[in-house]
């Protein structure tokens, strides 16, 4: 069971519903059919003008067929939307709450209706404002035509994918990183969106690095193996599952669903980089040396175990000394051994 399905009824839950509606297309036909028939009984009604035999039912009915014409068709048509599949319109009836539709269709629903998307309208606005204090910038260019902006009165219900701007983060150990995520979200309810935040796809990005600067400080970078610690670097997919639920935790309030959180980048920051790749370096030069250690006491052991199984040549305690200094050197040097003849005894 996901978060928002747990807080599904509690107080403070805002409840989605359907609004009131009919098929589109039914209505459609049906208003062009009576637009048609109130512009005949207009067109019929034209010689009763001329002659003057208007009787009070002939005025009602010119009356009627004027005002369907003029006002009432056209109303009607106001009332009809289209709605394209994963998409939403979350409509509002005199400054209330008149129910959302999530279904792909055409439908017929109350003209007085309007439909809200703040997060849109917020950002038309400031693509708006961005484009005009390029256009002066750029005031001694001639202009070819303007720019409008029209902010998008349906919410999509499509997975989204939220990459916000690498952070500077300091880990358990106090090491400052460079680290960034990219969160995969959708929106689940769509009253809670747009009415329980001002702006979901803003809260959502805040939430995504409060949680990741929340998250981040209880690893350390990169841990040895002997150690056997959590990291930023080894344990991803326990840190996606961590950063998943704790975005999770924030986004209900907004209706929103958490699909995944994945790290997209993870280094140290500029300031610390070179010391660290010193750093590993130096571990990776030991490990190498302790593994290659290991493998030369053993090439001796089996190398003096062997001369004496098959008795080939009888040595005391000072030349398996001699002997296994001279293996050691060779196998833990560097370098290419260098072949010296001992004409002499070392008596």
């Amino acid at each position: 069971m996901s978060v928002i399905e747990a807080t599904a009824g509690k107080p403070g839950y805002l409840e989605e519903k359907a609004p009131l509606h009919a098929n589109g297309m039914a209505v459609l036909i049906l208003n062009i059919l009576l637009m048609g028939g109130a512009l005949a009984l207009f067109i019929l009604s034209i010689p009763y003008l001329d002659s003057g035999a208007l009787t009070a039912p002939r005025i009602a009915l010119v009356a009627g067929s004027l005002l369907y014409l003029a006002l009432i068709g056209p109303f009607v048509f106001a009332g009809l939307k289209i709605l394209n599949p994963n998409e939403a319109l979350v409509l509002t009836l005199f400054g209330t709450y008149h129910g959302s539709l999530k279904k792909p269709g055409f439908y017929f629903i109350n003209p007085f209706v309007s439909a809200m998307n703040p997060a849109a309208t917020r950002d038309a606005a400031a693509a708006a404002g961005n484009a005009a204090k390029a256009e002066g910038n750029q005031a001694q260019k001639p202009s070819s035509g303007s720019i409008s902006f029209k902010p998008a009165k349906t919410l999509s219900l499509k997975a989204m994918t939220l990459n916000n701007d690498r952070q500077k983060i300091n880990d358990a150990l106090g090491n400052p990183i460079i680290i960034g995520i990219v969160v995969i979200w959708k929106v689940v309810n769509t009253a809670k969106a747009v009415f329980s935040v001002d702006n979901y796809m803003e809260y959502l990005s805040i939430q995504c690095d409060s949680a990741l600067r929340n998250i981040v400080r209880l690893y350390p970078y990169d841990s040895t193996d002997e150690e056997q610690e959590k990291s930023l670097r080894g344990s991803s997919q326990e840190l996606a599952d961590k950063l998943k639920y704790e975005i999770q935790t924030k986004a209900d309030i907004a209706g929103i669903e958490i699909l995944e959180a994945r790290i997209t980048h993870l280094s140290y920051a500029p300031e610390i980089a070179a010391a660290m790749l010193q750093r590993q370096q130096a571990s990776a030069v030991i490990a190498a040396r302790q593994m290659i250690v290991e493998g030369a006491v053993g090439m001796v052991q089996m190398a003096l175990e062997k001369l004496n199984e098959q008795n080939i040549v009888s040595l005391d305690e000072e030349r398996k000394a001699a002997m296994v200094s001279n293996l050691l050197v060779v196998l833990c040097s560097g370098k290419d051994p260098q072949p010296i003849v001992n004409s002499g005894s070392i008596y």
